[in-house]
């Protein structure tokens, strides 16, 4: 057995605190344990560097043994084609023999803060540009159940001035919740309704913090509209039905070719029937956003080596009992969830920038191996701008043709906001604590 691939984690585990690393297996196993290991393959040597190859050849490793553990920490995983909604992969848990609760597709968890780009989204199809000054400062929420104070990850109090972009890149909470009491409650619900995260979301501030309740699938879905212009998909497992003398009596085609297979003489018409859930050019604008995430923000371990355009957002929700990162490139959107089936906390700091983003990395690196990266394409009418980022890096910002200048005043004023409940513009928490979803 191989000592080296169990000495990061194989350490003993009193009151909840862990011991010192082992030194060898004895520290770790006595004869007569019964324990999981995985075979590792053999490793070939490889020749060393010198001239034609002639340098002294590396040492390979013969098959071996790894210790390995039942995870207590469940996941999921749903992988979409973001034109079509065509399944292309699902992990649902760890073991299906040891559960049939399949959690990509049943079960409903806190989304966090993966759930703000449909806030910003319902911005951006107001007319509000990602170089919008938003104000990240202290929050105080009038409900039944008394004040409610929001606060961001970092515990920072406040940011001053910050753009859209900058907020979506840092997560920050408090221009979220600002920016919700902006476009009101009713908007954000229609928008997570045509999308069919939430069918009936309630009216509550707190809910754009990410403290609804949604599927993994769903949230692939969501996404997805981003990516394919603001196209609603239905996720599919079925392509088609075929009778039992093979003829086809149902296709699941969200482009339908009219002409098809009938006349040479003229080129087919593709119809797409896909609805439209969001306005194109606010869904390449949320595309930039979700792709300065990736590059600058919380999610950069997701994209860290693959060279390739890549966007999403990651999530945590309150006490790190739920972990997320939807992500996506022009071809396929991952979901990751990471969390306990009954919700506890994973452990101090532990977040979906930390856990679930580098699963989506892995996915995404194994499902797009070998094939070049593709651009995303931003829709006809989209005016690109080069501007400079807070960190001196030049990039282009997307904008409405003639909005380029046309910032509101800075949302949010100079003041503490306190919105009262059933406000016109903000709604309620639903409750004073565990309310607050989106964290990081």
């Amino acid at each position: 057995m191989d000592f080296g691939d169990v000495s990061a984690w194989a350490r003993p585990n009193r009151d909840g605190r862990l011991g010192a690393a082992p030194r060898r297996m004895a520290d770790v196993v006595t004869p007569g344990d019964v324990v999981m290991v995985e075979i590792l393959p053999a490793q070939p040597g490889q020749a060393g560097a010198g001239q034609g190859g002639t340098g002294a050849r590396a040492a390979g490793r013969p098959e071996r043994l790894a210790l390995r553990q039942i995870p207590q920490i469940q996941g999921a995983i749903s992988a979409i084609d973001p034109s079509t909604g065509r399944v292309l992969a699902v992990v649902g848990g760890w073991s299906f023999e040891q559960s049939w609760f399949n959690r990509a597709t049943q079960a409903m968890r806190q989304p966090g803060s993966s759930f703000k780009p449909y806030v910003y989204v319902t911005a951006l199809e107001q007319g509000i540009p990602p170089n919008q000054m938003l104000l990240d400062a202290p929050v105080e929420v009038n409900t039944p159940q008394g004040l409610w104070r929001p606060g961001n990850y970092d515990r920072t109090s406040s940011n001053g001035m910050v753009t859209m972009r900058q907020a979506m890149e840092r997560s920050l909470n408090l221009v979220t919740v600002r920016l919700a009491q902006e476009v009101g409650m009713d908007k954000i619900a229609q928008t997570v309704s045509r999308l069919g995260v939430i069918p009936n979301m309630p009216r509550l501030l707190s809910m754009s913090l990410g403290a609804g309740e949604v599927t993994v699938m769903r949230q692939a879905a969501g996404y997805a509209a981003f990516v394919n212009g603001g196209r609603a998909v239905e996720p599919s497992l079925i392509d088609s039905v075929q009778d039992r003398f093979g003829n086809v009596v149902w296709r699941n085609d969200a482009l339908r070719c009219q002409g098809c297979g009938g006349d040479v003489s003229s080129p087919p018409r593709l119809q797409d029937t896909r609805r439209e859930a969001l306005d194109p050019i606010a869904a390449y604008q949320m595309v930039s956003l979700l792709q300065g995430v990736v590059q600058r923000g919380t999610g950069t371990r997701a994209g860290q080596g693959l060279n390739r355009p890549i966007a999403g957002k990651t999530g945590t929700t309150n006490d790190y009992h739920d972990n997320w990162f939807v992500g996506f490139t022009p071809d396929i959107v991952i979901a990751v969830w990471v969390g306990f089936d009954d919700p506890r906390p994973l452990g101090e700091g532990e977040t979906g920038g930390g856990n679930a983003a580098p699963i989506f990395h892995d996915v995404l690196e194994a499902a797009l191996r070998d094939s070049p990266p593709v651009p995303f394409r931003a829709p006809p009418g989209v005016a690109l701008v080069r501007v400079t980022t807070s960190n001196g890096q030049s990039i282009l910002e997307p904008f409405r043709p003639g909005t380029e200048n046309s910032a509101r005043p800075p949302i949010g004023g100079g003041e503490v906001a306190s919105a009262s409940t059933g406000g016109s513009r903000g709604g309620t928490a639903s409750s004073v604590d565990s309310s607050l979803g989106g964290l990081y």
